[in-house]
């Protein structure tokens, strides 16, 4: 066969009919070694199904969001001013860029920093760090209710920030920087010891270390944690009814109250009268998830390359 050629020096040189002679002598072991071991073959079957139903459940709620929501996007649902005739949805998606942009200001300086301390400066063994971590986790799976109920509480009533955007992205960045604080740790521990003992025997000491190799090796995992963090803010409902209010408005300042994205689908489907225009603002929100996800991962091969 040519792909074992002596001649043959580049995958490059083999024919397109040899690779097809190859794949299909792999599939054809692939499937002996099956008959031998029947249980691989039932694992591997599983796994199959399992691929195939989260694919299909995907493609079936982006499908049914987009087949019940572009039919109804209309100039008058993206006019400037909310009215009760035209239910723009404008408003409320300035106030979840603004939103987000806000909460992750916030919570992404202070979940990579505590990250950076807890993997790099803090010792091995350190009861703290096991405290800082149960503690995250803990909080990473409370309902988004509670956090409402505590934003509520304590900067809406006790600071008298009222219903307003301060109060709603300050709720939104404790709730996502537990988040953000294990995915960073996490990625900040893949990045093999060699690299740290490698700048340190150049002459680089911690902080250059960190800054200059460990930080943009680890950027992939890093992102991968904002963007968890953006999709919940962006979705994010129960916790903004309670600190930032339903206000169809774009806001005059960060202590004016504004409905974000999500919430302005659940006003609308919650009054029954708007329905259809519920589903074209959740055609807008999927656009706009996706559109930050794709700026993510350009903003992460950009910081790699250099």
């Amino acid at each position: 066969m040519a792909a074992f050629d002596s001649n043959v020096e580049n995958v490059e040189d083999i024919m397109p009919e040899d690779m097809e002679a190859i794949n299909k002598e792999t599939f054809k072991d692939r499937l002996a070694s099956y008959r031998r071991t029947p249980g691989s073959f039932l694992v591997m079957l599983l796994v199959v199904i399992a691929a195939g139903i989260t694919a299909a459940a995907l493609i079936f709620l982006v499908g049914y969001i987009l087949v019940n929501g572009v039919p109804y996007l209309s100039a008058s649902l993206f006019s400037w001013t909310y009215t009760s005739d035209n239910v723009s949805l404008m408003p409320a998606l300035i106030n979840t860029v603004i939103m987000a942009f806000m909460s992750l200001l916030m919570a992404v300086p202070f979940g990579i920093g505590a990250a950076i301390y807890l993997v790099e400066y803090a010792s091995k063994g350190n009861k703290l760090v096991k405290v800082v971590r149960i503690t995250a986790e803990t909080l990473t799976g409370i309902p988004s209710i509670v956090y409402g109920l505590f934003g509520m509480l304590f900067f809406v009533t006790a600071l008298h920030w009222r219903y307003s955007i301060l109060s709603g992205a300050c709720t939104l960045a404790i709730m996502v920087l537990p988040v953000i604080l294990r995915t960073t740790e996490e990625a900040l521990l893949a990045v093999p010891d060699s690299f740290r003992e490698g700048s340190f025997g150049l002459g680089a000491g911690k902080l250059r270390t960190i800054f200059r190799i460990i930080l943009p090796s680890a950027v992939p995992g890093i992102l991968s944690g904002i963007i968890l963090s953006t999709g919940r803010i962006v979705g994010e409902t129960a916790a903004l009814i309670y600190t930032a209010g339903t206000v169809a408005a774009i806001p005059s300042d960060v202590f004016s109250s504004g409905r974000t994205l999500a919430v302005h689908m659940y006003v609308l489907s919650n009054e029954g009268l708007h329905v259809n225009e519920a589903y074209a603002t959740a055609v807008v929100l999927l656009v706009l998830v996706i559109a930050i996800n794709a700026l993510s991962s350009f903003l992460a091969k950009k910081v790699q390359k250099s």
